[in-house]
């Protein structure tokens, strides 16, 4: 299903969150008020405006009430950022996304009704992070404070044992939701599916937890 969305702000992140919208088929909206950027991103989405969204009425006349979704991806101009986003939402955006510089511009995003914040140079940092540490840990997403996601390849001593057999939940206090296979994903598999080589295993809980099998991987 196409969707439309707009995306304020192309610099590094913001360009590549239009663009990949833009080629998952969707219909893409990317403004910023520099006059360099919007020729450089042009030909990549449906629609480029050299615009101040700091401004209601030019937000207005874009008609951002009626896209499914608003990225303020403007990080370095906190002051700009909150302004656009409380903008947005009392225009009656659905659904606004708002990138974060720190935990503290973070906290005044959800107080002016921001419904997703996002922190993609920290994220970016934790996951590669992992992944240096942990030559299994393929993918780390944090969800909340405590919990986070994590893609890890199977360890030798898990091929050809179940999930029961493995006992990943009493053993490490996490839950497995998925099992990649090749192109395959095995979603909310069985305590009897077995584990093959080359497996990777999406699991979920809490970040000690998490810490204690990555440790456990690395003997």
């Amino acid at each position: 299903m196409k969707k439309q969305f707009a995306v304020i702000g192309i610099g590094r992140f913001g360009s590549s969150v239009a663009k990949t919208l833009c080629a998952l088929g969707h219909e893409v909206l990317a403004v910023d008020k520099n006059h360099d950027r919007v020729q450089e991103i042009a030909d990549c989405v449906t629609h480029a405006v050299q615009a101040d969204a700091t401004d209601e009425e030019t937000l207005k006349s874009l008609g951002i009430r009626n896209f499914d979704a608003v990225v303020v991806s403007i990080g370095d101009d906190i002051q700009s950022s909150i302004m656009i986003t409380l903008l947005c939402k009392e225009i009656g955006v659905k659904f606004v996304v708002g990138k974060a510089q720190n935990d503290l511009h973070a906290k005044v995003l959800y107080k002016i009704g921001v419904d997703k914040v996002i922190f993609p140079e920290r994220d970016m940092g934790i996951k590669i992070a992992h992944h240096l540490a942990s030559t299994n840990i393929i993918d780390y997403i944090e969800l909340a404070s405590d919990y986070s996601l994590v893609e890890l390849t199977a360890i030798p001593e898990w091929i050809g044992k179940s999930l029961k057999q493995i006992n990943m939940r009493v053993v490490y206090g996490l839950n497995i939701v998925a099992i990649k296979r090749g192109e395959d994903v095995l979603v909310s598999p069985k305590g009897e599916d077995v584990i093959n080589e080359g497996d990777v295993l999406v699991a979920i809980g809490r970040n000690d937890h998490i810490k204690r099998l990555e440790d456990k991987t690395q003997e």
